[in-house]
């Protein structure tokens, strides 16, 4: 029977999740090493965990209000305007999700008409341009450049703004490059979003994993820029919540209204053991965000070191936990070096190009593993790096 007369022609046309394919790969080989997926490799606190495991001893079985729990809402409200400086309404501008996903997904069907232009810089997580082609709309690319080291420029969001532009997305700290907006590259691009009068959609769910002495500055709090702006977080990187499937929004209440009319109609509300583990986080949870991410910060200079030692140059990622070395030396594409490498000395990694083509000629590389885990993978890596030359 042909059912592509039956399917969705929008959804036929999307790609494959390029992440996924060398997953799986992975999966069917033996004595694999992966560093292809963004999952840390901490189990999420025992405090928390514990929580989660109280609120069922206790019976809390049922629905959550769609907005989320309000005291996980004013625990989040608390928890902006202590780590980021932002103050937001629990009652009107906030919304638990299932997972920052379903909130970015929201978020680009509420504001996107057919036709509207949304601003999306690559190399950037897969799941933007895919969910602004299911919104309705267009998706219009920026590539960001290694000289920059991946950083979006005002200049660069000026040249594609056109009169269809309605929302920018800022993808900060990024997956897959590690770069960082710090508050005077976020100034200048709310310069360009206020003279075109735009939106923002700030994907900021590696907002605690930042390195050095400049912590993170969510695009909020940048002067006139939190009445444009939608934030996107959740707990599964800060947290080592990832199974637990929580995440939220922040923004205008006319805009997270109109968001929580189609989280009631999907999905109606966020998991409510997840979310009575998450009231914990949030409350008891700062100290576990800076072991983890001392612990991340040992990984990254390692690897960093490394690669480059090895030739797979790589500028000095300042966020999340990935490095996005170059392969060019190899004089393969980034898809064959990829392929190459997982069934030659069976490690995983990802090509660039799953994050835009503008990532052909770079792989992304995860340090959210166990340092074990890393040294042995780079001396495959290097192994392998030596048989090409």
């Amino acid at each position: 029977m042909d059912y592509s007369k039956f399917l969705n022609e929008k959804v036929q046309g999307i790609k494959p999740s390029g992440i996924r394919k060398f997953f799986d790969i992975a999966n069917e080989m033996d004595h694999v090493i992966s560093l292809s997926i963004g999952e840390p490799d901490f189990t999420t606190p025992w405090h928390v965990r514990q929580e989660g495991i109280e609120s069922l001893r206790r019976g809390h079985t049922w629905y959550s209000p769609n907005r989320g729990f309000m005291e996980l809402r004013s625990q989040i409200s608390n928890y902006f305007a202590r780590r980021f400086n932002v103050e937001y309404n629990p009652e009107t501008e906030i919304v638990v999700t299932v997972g920052g996903s379903e909130a970015l997904d929201l978020c680009l069907r509420t504001l996107i008409d057919t036709g509207d232009e949304v601003l999306i810089p690559q190399p950037s997580f897969v799941c933007y341009e895919p969910m602004t082609v299911m919104a309705g709309g267009k998706p219009v690319i920026i590539e960001t450049k290694a000289e920059n080291e991946f950083r979006l420029t005002a200049e660069e969001v000026e040249k594609h703004i056109t009169p269809k532009t309605k929302l920018l997305i800022l993808p900060f700290p990024n997956n897959p490059t590690g770069a960082v907006m710090r508050r005077t590259h976020l100034e200048e691009i709310a310069k360009v979003v206020e003279k075109h009068n735009i939106l923002v959609l700030s994907d900021e769910i590696y907002a605690e994993l930042t390195y050095g002495k400049e912590r993170h500055v969510s695009f909020a709090d940048i002067k006139g820029m939190k009445e444009r702006t939608i934030v996107v977080n959740g707990f599964s990187k800060s947290y080592a919540m990832t199974g637990w499937r929580l995440g939220y929004a922040l923004g205008p209440e006319e805009i997270i209204s109109q968001m929580l009319k189609l989280h009631q109609y999907a999905i109606m509300s966020a998991p409510t053991t997840a979310q009575y583990a998450a009231i914990e986080a949030l409350k008891h949870g700062d100290s576990d965000i800076e072991r983890m991410r001392s612990e991340y910060d040992i990984r990254r200079r390692l690897i960093v070191d490394e690669l480059c030692r090895m030739g797979l140059t790589c500028f000095e990622p300042e966020g999340a936990f990935y490095v996005f070395p170059s392969i060019q030396i190899s004089g393969m594409t980034s898809e064959e070096f990829c392929e190459k490498l997982i069934f030659a000395q069976h490690v995983a990694i990802v090509p660039g190009t799953a994050f835009g083509e503008c990532g052909e000629g770079f792989a992304r590389v995860s340090y959210s593993y166990s340092l074990k885990h890393i040294k042995e993978a780079l001396e495959r890596i290097e192994r392998f790096v030596n048989e090409q030359k």
